[in-house]
């Protein structure tokens, strides 16, 4: 494998935002990890940056969040009983999207990711705003960080996780706008409740030796109609992305986004 076209599609070493390191932050940080491993992520797969705990690498886990992943929701019927309520409600209609602080190639790359959702005619619309949240049943912000990956989290009490991440090794030419397109893509994926499509076995997209994400947490239960096992280049949401990526959806991401929402 040529190892240089991989590029893992996290990095969470300089984040720039946290927490205080009071008792009760620490407290919660202690409390979400709990939760996290009661649900099922392997220990070795859940690290804390900056006051903020991460699984799966790119998703950053709140302490309601953690605290729904223990819940059982049986409305749906028994074959539904393991799923946990972190989705987007379907009756948010408008996501905003805050990307006042992307310019050139990632301002671009946004409008096109933004694009990629709002073609599917899903039980929400994502618009871009510069700040203003008129009209807003969440908003989203666009954040630029360090590293050449991304990062956000996994929605809480019906809502979409706050923040993506993009990290600004991604301006470099190396990367082009269908790449960066694909990064931000695949962090809203996050953000409205998608997990990795190879969280079971990293390696399928990011190479090295297999690691487990494990299957008890948000989102990590098979969405009918698509495929149980992964491929490279198979989904927006593998683990790690290639720089040939299109930054459009493949057709398996269309049928799990269109039966969720």
């Amino acid at each position: 494998m040529f190892r240089t076209a991989l590029v893992f599609a996290v990095t969470c070493s300089a984040l720039s935002f946290g927490c205080g390191a009071d008792r009760n932050a620490s407290e919660d940080t202690q409390e979400i990890i709990d939760n996290l491993v009661q649900a099922g992520f392997p220990a070795d797969d859940i690290m804390v940056v900056d006051g903020i705990v991460y699984t799966g690498r790119d998703g950053a886990v709140s302490l309601a969040a953690s605290r729904e992943m223990l819940e059982v929701d049986t409305s749906a019927g028994p074959d539904e009983q393991y799923r946990t309520t972190n989705l987007v409600s379907r009756t948010l209609t408008t996501i905003c999207v805050n990307g006042a602080a992307f310019t050139g190639k990632f301002s671009t790359a946004l409008n096109a990711a933004i694009t990629n959702y709002n073609n599917l005619g899903l039980t929400f619309q994502m618009r871009r705003t510069s700040g203003s949240t008129t009209g807003c049943g969440a908003t989203i912000t666009a954040r630029v960080s360090s590293g050449t990956g991304g990062s956000s989290g996994f929605p809480s009490g019906g809502r979409p996780f706050n923040t993506i991440n993009i990290g600004s090794g991604l301006q470099s030419a190396t990367f082009g706008t269908n790449t960066v397109t694909h990064v931000i893509t695949h962090e809203l994926g996050h953000c409205v409740g998608m997990r990795h499509s190879d969280f079971f076995n990293r390696s399928i997209s990011c190479g090295g030796a297999a690691t487990n994400e494990g299957s008890g947490g948000v989102g990590a239960i098979l969405i009918p109609g698509t495929p149980s096992g992964a491929t490279v280049g198979g989904s927006v949401m593998n683990s790690c992305f290639r720089t040939v990526e299109t930054g459009r959806f493949t057709s398996t991401d269309v049928t799990a986004l269109t039966t969720l929402y």
